[in-house]
């Protein structure tokens, strides 16, 4: 580590405290710590004043606590295509990261980039395109900084299944074999992106790269990540992602979490690595000297204030009751919100509303999920998100012995996605919610039926809404990329409504093909994962106070095949312990794959439609702009 410009005053800081501390208080630095009311804390050295590093999720806001927004995803982000919006919601977010005290970030997600459209965890993404999902990372990289909080690229690299991500029983991890134009040109690419605007910290994959752990993997750690993109910050694991004691530390590996792990209980056996010369001296300092740079460097060293967690240095429980939220976020959130709705489909001007007389609303998504769930105080941050009560616990889907997720959570409206990506919002406006105001305001009768797959509909109806999504969660990939029951409901709705207006929630690729080409459908909007203004924001495009300005992100396909044969890998023939996942498709992933094979797309990359009409001459001289 040589680092220059503007960390070259906290490395010299770094430096100084380093050469005080003894090996084990070094080893310490770099150790996670159990027990914490924090998603992971590292290890602090109390007698020269370091009180260790409090890091918590999510891409969508704090975990672990109340009195907390919950924003918009990070697909929701992608779809707004907005660099400027994206570093401002960065910054939002992290005032109330370091409101409560909290050190570290889990944010920008970058890996999985979305090669697999039925991937669990693409949704924390922004996009499967590269440059789009670099330029909008790096400026959340740099709203994180700005409120002095070090944000965590996730997860370095090849993380593109959630199927046997990890070791189940005796298979190992899947080994994500990428050759080195396909590393370089598309899942390389946004890493550059958010090196090169300062992003602090790393954390490397679950899975295998090209058959070596991702987190002990030297070509990728110290090889592209410290080599060739000169990243100058700090790597950790995955929680419980290693495997392969002080050798990772060889291999690049600055941190391990959440606990010493197989670096030995209080890191005993990464001290006497460093005592009998397995491991040079020199590279422990560096692993400490990385860790506390960027401490310095984001001013946490001063006036850092513990807020929400307790005074020691672990941050033990139980925590304080802080209220991070800044009025002023509210404008972000509620624009975040606005701009990552995409208009696909609005026959005859059918939307915006004009003050109808009677509204029928239909479908699970309409409404908020009936319940908060309560975790313990040390559960890793699962049960906090009310988007996850939307999802009934028994309805994994079981394909060939592997679990995957419903295709829908019909418990309620989603506002984000499950596990990591999730958190728990102040609270949920619902669309329902956003239309009962709205009716009292223009004097509609509304009729509604959240429950029914083939409901009774009001012929004298002006419009009948409906409510669908798609789900998604870290731990499984998804089932499917459309849902029966939704699009069952949709045709049933549309068979007695001309004027059909559907509204998907997803968290990321859904398919429509089922139902688009109804000449009674006259509107689609997919809206994404919004955050706690679901409603809020849905209504300003709803009844035209804003016009749609999303872009899709993605590629929607007229059929899953369309996509060619990117499923989860799975244990196989003689590597039935040892799943291979081959990237034969090299860069052509999402658009690429269609130009190259000549498929026409239901809806292509970067389709969004407006409000507002334009002559074909004027698009003709403007040609394609990108709001990116």
């Amino acid at each position: 580590m040589n680092p220059n410009g503007t960390w070259a005053a906290a490395y010299a800081k770094a430096l100084a405290l380093i050469r005080q501390m003894t090996n084990e208080e070094k080893v310490n630095v770099t150790l996670g710590q159990s027990g914490t009311a924090c998603t992971g804390a590292t290890g602090g050295v109390p007698r020269l004043g370091y009180p260790g590093l409090c890091f918590s999720g999510s891409t969508a806001g704090i975990k672990q606590q109340e009195l907390v927004n919950g924003y918009p995803g990070g697909v929701h982000s992608g779809a707004s295509w907005n660099r400027e919006m994206n570093r401002e919601r960065a910054a939002a977010m992290a005032r109330e990261f370091r409101a409560k005290g909290m050190h570290i970030q889990g944010a920008p997600l970058i890996g999985p980039l979305g090669r697999l459209p039925r991937g669990g965890r693409n949704n924390g993404g922004f996009s499967n395109d590269p440059y789009l999902a670099g330029q909008l990372a790096a400026m959340m990289v740099e709203g994180i900084s700005s409120a002095g909080v070090v944000s965590t690229g996730k997860h370095f690299v090849g993380y593109e299944q959630e199927t046997y991500r990890i070791r189940t029983g005796d298979v190992d991890p899947v080994s994500s074999n990428i050759d080195d134009r396909t590393m370089h040109e598309l899942y390389l690419w946004p890493w550059a992106d958010v090196v090169r605007a300062g992003m602090p910290a790393v954390m490397c994959s679950y899975n295998k790269l090209n058959n070596s752990q991702a987190c002990q993997n030297s070509k990728a750690l110290n090889g592209l990540l410290k080599g060739e993109l000169g990243f100058q910050g700090w790597v950790m694991t995955d929680w419980f992602a290693l495997t392969g004691g002080y050798v990772a530390a060889a291999a690049g590996l600055d941190a391990v979490m959440p606990s010493p792990g197989l670096w030995g209980s209080n890191g005993s056996s990464l001290v006497e690595a460093v005592q009998n010369g397995s491991l040079p001296a020199a590279r422990l300092d560096d692993m400490a000297a990385r860790i506390l740079t960027p401490w310095f460097h984001l001013g946490q060293d001063a006036g850092y204030t513990p807020g929400g967690w307790g005074a020691t240095a672990h941050f033990d429980l139980p925590h304080r009751k802080v209220n991070a939220r800044d009025p002023a976020s509210k404008e972000v959130m509620l624009r975040n919100a606005m701009e990552g709705h995409v208009l696909v489909k609005n026959a005859n001007g059918a939307l915006p509303l004009k003050k109808p007389q009677m509204l029928s609303v239909f479908g699970y998504d309409a409404a908020a999920p009936r319940r908060m769930n309560i975790p313990s105080p040390n559960d890793d941050g699962f049960d906090w998100s009310r988007g996850n009560e939307s999802v009934d616990p028994n309805s994994i889907v079981q394909i060939d012995g592997v679990s995957y997720a419903p295709a829908a959570a019909r418990n309620g409206t989603l506002v984000h996605a499950g596990w990591s990506e999730s958190n728990a919002p102040a609270y949920i406006h619902a669309p329902f919610d956003a239309i009962l105001e709205q009716a009292y305001v223009d004097g509609t009768s509304l009729w509604w039926d959240f429950e029914s797959e083939n409901p009774w509909v009001n012929a004298n109806s002006d419009a009948c809404l409906v409510f669908i999504n798609a789900w998604a969660t870290e731990g499984q990939d998804r089932s499917a990329l459309q849902d029966a029951f939704s699009d069952n409901l949709v045709n049933n709705v549309a068979a007695n409504c001309s004027n059909t207006m559907v509204f998907i929630h997803n968290n990321w690729i859904r398919l429509v093909d089922a139902w688009i080409d109804h000449p009674n459908v006259t509107a689609v909007l997919f809206a994404h994962l919004p955050g706690q203004d679901s409603g809020r924001s849905l209504a300003q495009l709803l009844y035209g106070h804003v016009s749609p300005s999303g872009k899709l992100p993605y590629t929607v396909a007229k059929a899953e095949e369309d996509y060619g044969d990117l499923l989860p890998s799975l244990p196989e023939g003689r590597y039935a312990l040892y799943p291979q996942s081959h990237f034969s498709e090299g860069i052509y992933v999402d658009y690429r794959h269609f130009d190259k094979h000549n498929i026409t797309p239901r809806f292509e990359f970067g389709f969004g439609l407006t409000y507002t009409t334009f002559a074909q001459e004027e698009i003709r001289r403007s040609g394609r702009l990108w709001r990116a």
